[in-house]
């Protein structure tokens, strides 16, 4: 609990540092600062007891499954904004209320890390999703912005009605709301399960996958991310899909083996997989903008995330932290160093290894962990996830798929590396308020990356610590 209360008491000092806090360039340090607090916190809390959980009957199960995850985010979203400080104060004129949105967010990915009941998993995807539709068309005089806060908000509203019909269909089935089964309707059953339950799953599954970009309810991505500023864009496309993956696994672990039984559901999820690695993959590769292709590049790794979703075992459960944390940090990198160059597309990188070999290395580094390059984090967040299917010893042709698609990705990652050390560009393309800083915390992820993938124990490691 010591995170949800503390990002929520974080939210409101922020409110109130635009009246009280008389230098704004401070503001993003007390940021910084709250989150560390909120980071301590979170790890006392998951190394402080020799309680393995703690259950606030029927609503929260705080374990240490949920709580380390938390860590993973909370570290994500305190490196986010340390890389994001200068572009967060050029978005708007609100600074304060950008980081108190970004501290609510927080709470929703605290009560969706604990849900034990299906209301919480809905209070925890609106608050997690309400401040985002804000954060999209927070820089107000940007059309592309307003354009995607308001197909998000669109698009958004009705998955949360699509939700809402499942949980209720769940309940009318069950006669409760717990994420535990409770006792099934005799009343119009189907191999002994009601229809009501079945339906109602089936279709807040679909909200969830709506929630994670996995298509086919992926289309408001691509356009939502290109159409938010930068940062929010990097926000939402790492710490908030994988939150909504973790989600997503807790639901699928304990209801769908039960509900399911009578429905071939892995067939449904590896139709699902292809479909989403096929989509985001070849669809990246005829992006002329790294935004977009970025975009396309999210969706194809939550195909790879459904992995996870699909095998339901210990090596997926292991195996979606890892991928959390490998697949968030280079995709923060990514976001953070594009921010700094004022064109976009893929001429904007050209020769940048010439002009900021400091940005080029680093970026390198992030696209090569995003492609499953040995060494570094991504090969062995993809490998985890590849083995979790060969563990479950069904649908093995997955494995093959998903190798096959990790090569295509190549192909588009390594264009952009091209771009910056194989050709000339235009010096005015780079933005000049790179500061030492900025640079020394790229270095530190990508190092950070490097290790994860020389060392791949030393994540998992500390979770079973």
């Amino acid at each position: 609990m010591n995170a949800l209360i503390l990002s929520a008491v974080w939210g409101i000092i922020l409110m109130f540092c635009s009246i009280l806090v008389k230098n704004k360039k401070a503001i993003g340090y007390i940021a910084a600062f709250g989150l560390l607090t909120i980071l301590i916190g979170n790890i006392a809390e998951t190394y402080g007891t020799q309680i393995t959980h703690y259950n606030i009957y029927p609503m929260l199960l705080l374990d240490r499954f949920g709580l380390f995850f938390n860590t993973i985010a909370i570290l994500s979203v305190f490196i986010f904004v340390l890389l994001s400080l200068i572009e967060i104060r050029k978005t708007g004129k609100y600074e304060p209320e950008f980081y108190t949105l970004i501290f609510f967010v927080i709470c929703g990915i605290t009560i969706l890390t604990s849900y034990q009941n299906l209301l919480m998993l809905f209070l925890g995807i609106e608050i997690l999703s309400i401040p985002l539709y804000i954060l999209t068309g927070s820089d107000k005089k940007n059309l592309k912005s307003n354009e995607a806060s308001l197909k998000y908000f669109l698009m958004g509203a009705f998955s949360t009605g699509i939700m809402l019909l499942g949980i209720a269909l769940i309940y009318g089935g069950t006669g409760t709301f717990n994420l535990q089964p409770g006792t099934h309707s005799v009343v119009g059953t189907y191999h002994g399960i009601s229809f009501l339950e079945i339906t109602g799953l089936i279709i807040l599954m679909c909200a969830m996958a709506f929630k994670a970009s996995v298509a086919p309810f992926h289309f408001w991505a691509p356009d939502v991310y290109d159409g938010a500023p930068t940062p929010v864009t990097s926000f939402m496309a790492t710490i908030v899909k994988v939150t909504a993956f973790l989600a997503f696994f807790k639901l699928c672990e304990v209801r769908v083996t039960d509900t399911l039984t009578a429905v071939n559901w892995k067939m449904i999820f590896a139709v699902m997989i292809v479909a989403t690695l096929f989509i985001g993959n070849i669809t990246a590769i005829f992006q002329q903008s790294v935004k977009r292709m970025l975009a396309y590049s999210s969706i194809a790794q939550a195909g790879f995330m459904m992995y996870a979703i699909f095998s339901l075992n210990d090596v997926a459960k292991e195996g979606l932290l890892y991928y959390a944390m490998a697949y968030s940090l280079a995709t923060i990198g990514l976001f953070a160093t594009m921010s700094k160059i004022k064109d976009y597309s893929f001429e904007g990188y050209n020769g940048l290894a010439k002009k900021q070999p400091t940005l080029a290395a680093t970026n390198a580094i992030f696209l090569l962990s995003l492609s499953g390059i040995p060494l570094t984090a991504g090969f062995f967040a993809k490998y985890y996830m590849l083995a979790s299917v060969i563990k479950t010893g069904s649908y093995t042709w997955l494995v093959i798929v998903g190798v096959c698609f990790a090569t295509i990705s190549i192909y588009y990652y390594f264009r952009l590396i091209q771009a910056m050390y194989f050709k000339t560009g235009n010096p005015d393309t780079i933005d000049h308020e790179i500061t030492p800083f900025f640079k020394n915390m790229l270095i530190v992820v990508a190092v950070f990356i490097v290790l994860l993938g020389a060392f791949p124990q030393l994540l998992l490691n500390w979770f079973y610590f």
